[in-house]
């Protein structure tokens, strides 16, 4: 079973269907498949989670929905086994922006995981509480909310970041609003990377307006280079070590660049623009950018067809490693996380 962006189903049955994977029951946001052979649950640039199925549960009463869960765990476990800890959230109930929807657990989702977890955690999970950040090879049971009377349960282990966080979504609390909804873009993305950034090191975001990524890279205690022609914030204009550049990056000279170790991209024009303009920075001489982390608009998923080209195109640039990911809070988009060998200026 597996969740991804309202939207990107047909993405996702698009990327395992050639693997073998027969497509079963399917909702916007939410798929399942099963496959002849043993097979560890599929992975791809437009799953969001993913998850070997125990089965699901139905009904309108909240005890015996919890009955069903725990019939199925002992349908499947030795009575001494013990899940590390317990993941529930909803599949995502509308696209990322409307009606300012954003991905995530909610209030129901909460209240339904904290009875779950008084009902059959002491005699299931090992956790102190539900929906805790999962460390490396941990195992998780995994609750999907098609809608408050309809579970579906499965289990994975945790690996990357995103396995590791419930529903594949990075957990962040902030004492106040960040600028823009960029800046939770800009925290998964460069969480998920692993780039190494590090205090004191210059980055530079094209399309910076009106800064949430920016105010990210600050946070890190980063320098930060912002070009976009729009206006920024004033929490971003006037942090000390923020430096705007009102232009388009195509028409700065290279020399704006250089010293950068880190690039963020993302601005509202079509892939192949996107790439040329980065292209123009990244393959000059001076260059040394150690990573980038560029967001591509596809428009619509049919799109999602020309991923490879744009990787090649990437690859191109001497990459040493590419990973390409439709973020939790993209849109219709994916996020390609590059790593460049870096040259001497």
């Amino acid at each position: 079973m597996m969740c991804c962006a309202y939207g990107a189903e047909k993405a996702v049955k698009a990327s395992i269907t050639s693997e073998g994977w027969r497509l079963a029951f399917s909702r916007p946001g939410f798929v399942t498949a099963k496959h002849d052979e043993a097979r560890n649950p599929p992975k791809g640039i437009f799953i969001r989670t993913s998850s070997s199925s125990l089965g699901q549960a139905r009904g309108t009463n909240g005890a015996s929905l919890i009955d069903t869960l725990r019939g199925l765990l002992e349908e499947r476990y030795p009575h001494e086994f013990r899940f590390d800890q317990l993941h529930l959230w909803p599949k995502d109930r509308a696209p990322i922006g409307r009606f300012d929807f954003e991905p995530g657990i909610d209030e129901v989702s909460r209240a339904i995981a904290e009875e779950i977890y008084a009902k059959v955690g002491a005699d299931w999970i090992r956790s102190d509480a539900p929906n805790r950040v999962a460390q490396p090879g941990e195992k998780i049971l995994d609750v999907v909310l098609l809608d408050p009377s309809h579970w579906f349960i499965g289990t994975h282990e945790a690996e990357t970041w995103p396995t590791r966080w419930p529903g594949g979504i990075q957990p962040i609390d902030l004492a106040e609003e960040p600028v823009s909804r960029a800046y939770y873009k800009a925290a998964e993305a460069i969480q998920w990377s692993g780039f190494e950034m590090q205090r004191g090191d210059l980055a530079v975001e094209i399309g910076s307006a009106p800064g949430g990524a920016c105010g990210r890279l600050l946070e890190l205690g980063m320098d930060v280079i912002g070009i976009d022609p729009a206006e920024m914030d004033p929490r971003i204009a006037q942090h000390p070590h923020f430096r705007h550049i009102v232009a388009r990056a195509d028409d700065l000279p290279r020399r704006e660049f250089r010293g950068a170790k880190w690039m963020l991209v993302d601005s509202s024009v079509t892939p192949n623009q996107t790439l040329a303009t980065v292209a123009n920075v990244v393959c000059n001489r001076n260059s040394n950018f150690r990573g980038l982390l560029i967001t591509l608009k596809l428009g619509d998923y049919d799109a999602a067809e020309r991923i490879e080209s744009w990787r090649r195109k990437v690859e191109s640039w001497g990459a040493t490693d590419v990973q390409i990911r439709q973020l939790a809070r993209n849109r219709c988009e994916v996020c390609f996380a590059v790593r460049l060998p870096g040259r001497s200026s």
